[in-house]
């Protein structure tokens, strides 16, 4: 990204909300942002964009005064008089209450923004982050919603504190057409109303429908910044699928993964219901539909971490328990998930190289000196670097959480791997090196890949088969995303 715009672009003149001097952030042996001036005009969707690990997200929080752990911030001045900050983050999971049902949550929310003047409602709130008028979704806790559904969440918490200004890191991604297409929407409709947004974003589609204003940052850097219109329209970029007609099998192919009519749900509510699913040896399938259909609660049936009412799970033909705490150690090593939420996934108090050598380490067997070998092969393979791996989650930004969390599942060499919406904290760039690998080991290891999208390009990319969740068809060919 560090070369759509001309170098000699600048921006029209517009009324500064926020102004931003000399901003510096600095981990232990790492600048991550590298004194930057930073004007956020008023009133208008400002896109801020680059690749990952440029820095977008530390400058995001820093202008609402926060930092992740283990981040020192600076600035020599910053100015935002009368700006009333909302943030959404792009890990919504960081600021839900496990503990607390989502209804409980907005409630407390709207009575506190009532009793400062603010006219708040719930269901306005809900509706207008694209929430389904349903109430039973209101007795549910975070956990049982979707990524989409607790992206869409905390927006609507961020909504009922009346925010003059809104920062949007990664709205679009892990959300279907439909529900992508309604909050893309709805920042229309709030910019209309004179509101001031931030968006934080790798989706250049995103940024020509809403945005005026765009902030490229490379390297910790703003490189430039324009209006919008300089910006050049998002050209396609085919590649060739990797596709069961193009894959040269040596082996005849066999199911490595099954879910047996299987039915799943939360509480009262069935998500799935009879739902079967198999994937061959060097086979990638796509699961695609709607938000809340029930995509993860399959993939969490299959690796264990939601237990079916009914129905089982095979792995290459065997049983397997429904539960992991019930499962051996080589069916644990054989199915690795890789989550949406990549940085919730790890333990926030040790290192990321750390939690990577552990895998080969306790699933494998390896010795020391074999899993740091297998954690540099993982590494490289996504390419990140080792050194980055050697700090704490808090310290990666989102794209780069999310390459450490698959390099972390190749370490352990599963047979089975599943992958949730990898690809949306990444740039072009690493998405499509990411997009390589996955391939790869599917061709060369006879891999068996479970992918779980909203992103048509991906899927086209890398599945052999989709399977619509939403409305059950199971297509072969070439994906094609249907708004309704």
């Amino acid at each position: 990204m560090t070369d759509i715009l001309p170098a000699a672009a600048s921006a029209p003149a517009r009324d500064t909300a926020i102004r931003v001097r000399g901003l510096t952030a600095r981990t232990r042996g790492r600048i991550l942002v590298d004194d930057i001036d930073l004007d956020i005009p008023a009133g208008v969707v400002t896109a801020l964009i680059g690749a990952s690990g440029s820095g977008k997200t530390t400058t995001a929080l820093a202008l609402i005064g926060e930092h992740r752990p283990g981040v020192e911030v600076s600035t020599n001045s910053v100015r935002a008089d009368g700006v009333l900050f909302g943030y959404v983050p792009q890990q919504p999971s960081s600021v839900l209450n496990p503990a607390l049902r989502i209804g409980t949550v907005l409630g407390d929310i709207a009575r506190a923004a009532q009793r400062q003047g603010n006219r708040a409602s719930v269901p306005d709130a809900l509706e207008r982050a694209g929430f389904p008028s349903d109430p039973g979704m209101l007795r549910r806790y975070p956990h049982q919603l979707s990524g989409g559904q607790q992206q869409r969440l905390v927006i609507a918490q961020a909504l009922l504190t009346n925010p003059t200004c809104l920062i949007l890191d990664e709205p679009t991604t892990g959300q279907d057409p439909i529900n992508r297409a309604a909050i893309l929407d709805e920042m229309l409709r709030l910019r209309g109303q004179g509101l001031t947004i931030v968006l934080v974003t790798h989706d250049l589609d995103a940024v020509h429908q809403v945005a005026e204003h765009v902030i490229v940052m490379a390297e910790g850097r703003v490189i430039n910044a324009c209006d919008t219109t300089i910006l050049p329209a998002p050209a396609p970029s085919p590649v060739p699928r990797a596709g069961a007609a193009t894959r040269n099998r040596t082996t005849p192919a066999a199911n490595r993964l099954e879910l047996n009519a299987v039915t799943a749900g939360y509480r009262a509510t069935a998500v799935l219901q009879g739902f079967s699913l198999s994937i061959e040896a060097g086979e990638c399938v796509a699961l695609v539909g709607r938000s809340g259909c029930g995509k993860s609660t399959a993939a969490r049936v299959a690796a264990g971490l939601h237990p079916p009412t009914a129905g089982g799970v095979f792995l290459d033909g065997v049983p397997v328990a429904g539960s992991v705490r019930r499962r051996t150690r080589d069916q644990l090593a054989d199915i690795a998930y890789v989550f949406q939420d990549a940085k919730a996934a790890f333990d926030p108090y040790r290192s990321v190289w750390g939690q990577i050598v552990r895998g080969p380490r306790r699933l494998r067997g390896d010795t020391d000196r074999e899993a740091a070998a297998a954690a540099r092969r993982a590494l490289d393979r996504v390419g990140l670097h080792e050194q980055i791996a050697h700090q704490r989650p808090g310290a990666l930004s989102g794209g780069e959480a999310q390459r450490a969390a698959l390099a972390r599942a190749l370490a352990a060499a599963p047979t089975v791997l599943i992958c949730d919406e990898i690809t949306t904290g990444l740039d072009p760039i690493s998405q499509r090196r990411v997009l390589d690998v996955l391939a790869d080991l599917t061709r060369s290891q006879h891999l068996a890949l479970l992918v779980i999208s909203h992103d048509a390009a991906v899927v086209d990319r890398v599945a052999d088969r989709v399977v619509d969740l939403h409305s059950g068809a199971s297509d072969p060919g070439r994906l094609r995303f249907v708004e309704e």
